[in-house]
């Protein structure tokens, strides 16, 4: 099917507070209401009624923060890639973000899993203006472990571009196939199962304090639950942002450490601590 989702979030000039705006909504794609937050913001969960993503599927989701505005978008759950019958496309996502002056999103999802035979395309698109802050996170699982599935899908593709103004600041391509090359092999993901990439940006931010906020993040690594079983790596961007990189055996080690390195990062770009969404881990 052929799917999108559309929203669009303002700030209040009066009040200050955060609303939905707009919101074009395309079954199996449901965003049920905004929940407001202590911090003026709001918080939305993104819904897929059908449960997940099947071959041939092609789906859209274009999120507009206005200026100021405040947002958090999550999950209700992990996104679910099912495999793609003989004969079917690809299952296709493309997501598009615009944030305004002095806007806020921070977009935490839950993982990504693409089940046996599943043949997933990516491409997400993040526009930044002026004092424009960002927090996303993508997290990446093996499969259905509970079954054995262990990177026994067919693709999984997914591209990332981040542009601040009319610039380039972030390109990321990942290509696995598993069936082609070895997921496991030491140039890859080696032993680990779940990778994720966190951005972390706020347009105008001067390049020492990226500098310092990369250091400071290093040295709460070390510190974060079974870092034995994590490998993580944290680096600036050219400019206005940092990367951060994880593998880990387990996906509980990954949500765990992405929620203590966002609380940081929040409190040192925005001087007060990131809440979580509404629901449980």
């Amino acid at each position: 099917m052929r799917a999108s989702l559309r929203l669009a979030f303002a700030s209040d000039e009066a009040t200050g507070k955060t609303a939905l705006t707009f919101s074009h909504q395309d079954p199996p794609l449901r965003v049920v209401r905004a929940f407001h937050t202590r911090a003026n913001g709001v918080m939305v969960h993104l819904h897929n009624v059908s449960g997940g993503l099947f071959g041939g599927d092609n789906l859209s989701l274009e999120v507009r923060v206005g200026k100021a505005a405040e947002v958090q978008l999550t999950t209700t759950g992990a996104t679910r890639i099912y495999r793609c019958d003989p004969g079917s496309t690809a299952t296709r996502q493309h997501n598009e973000f615009t944030i305004s002056e002095g806007a806020l999103l921070e977009y935490v999802p839950d993982a990504i899993i693409p089940y046996a035979g599943a043949n997933f395309i990516q491409h997400t698109a993040i526009q930044l203006y002026s004092d424009a802050g960002l927090f996303w996170w993508e997290i990446l699982a093996p499969g259905r472990e509970a079954r054995n599935e262990i990177f026994v899908f067919e693709r999984v593709q997914m591209r990332t571009e981040i542009a601040a103004g009319d610039e380039m600041i972030s390109i990321d391509r990942m290509n696995l196939e598993p069936h082609e090359k070895p997921v496991g092999s030491p140039g890859r993901l080696g032993s680990y199962r779940y990778c994720a990439t966190f951005y972390i940006c706020k347009v105008g931010v001067a390049a020492e304090t990226w500098l310092e906020l990369e250091q400071h993040l290093r040295r709460i690594v070390p510190t974060l639950p079974r870092i034995d079983d994590t490998l993580w790596g944290i680096s600036t961007l050219k400019r206005h942002g940092l990367t951060v990189r994880c593998l880990a055996h387990q996906g509980c080690d990954v949500i765990s450490g992405l929620f203590s390195l966002w609380d940081e990062a929040k409190f040192a770009l925005y001087g007060r601590r990131a809440v979580r969404p509404r629901k449980t881990y």
